[in-house]
């Protein structure tokens, strides 16, 4: 078995990788997974404005970006599936200001987002087939005689 050069991994060579190998994150495996995240919501979302930076209290990687042009800044916090997180790591990315999505990267590269909130919020209806009839089916009550 041969060693890859730099040049075989496109991923060492992208100019964003390289910002956040600059940072300074110790765990290399979390750059990467920012990257993947990174990679996510430019080529496939189509997020504007997506950047990168420092947590220097949590030691990661925190990603900021608008879904759509003129839309809210939220702060996407990639995280390793084998990483645990604490509520106060929560709130320390919470307390940036922004709206918060969580995104847990698998060893296969599966990315699953979680929104987070501050608080409780209304969740959205569901959506698809599901419909409301308005009425209530009633089961007949069998009267057993004692």
């Amino acid at each position: 078995m041969t060693e890859s050069s730099p040049a075989d991994n496109w991923i060492l060579l992208h100019p964003v990788f390289r910002e956040m190998k600059s940072l300074g994150v110790e765990d290399s495996a979390q750059t990467h997974a920012a990257f993947l995240v990174y990679m996510d919501l430019t080529e496939v979302r189509h997020w504007k404005e997506v950047s990168c930076l420092k947590s220097t209290e949590l030691q990661v990687i925190l990603l900021e970006a608008r879904e759509k042009e003129g839309g809210p800044v939220h702060t996407v916090l990639p995280l390793l599936v084998r990483q645990s997180i604490t509520h106060k790591s929560l709130r320390c990315v919470l307390d940036r200001g922004f709206p918060m999505l969580l995104c847990v990267v698998a060893s296969d590269s599966t990315l699953v987002y979680q929104k987070i909130s501050d608080g409780l919020v209304t969740p959205e209806p569901p959506v698809g087939a599901f419909q409301d009839l308005g009425r209530r089916q009633h089961r007949k009550r069998r009267h057993h005689p004692q």
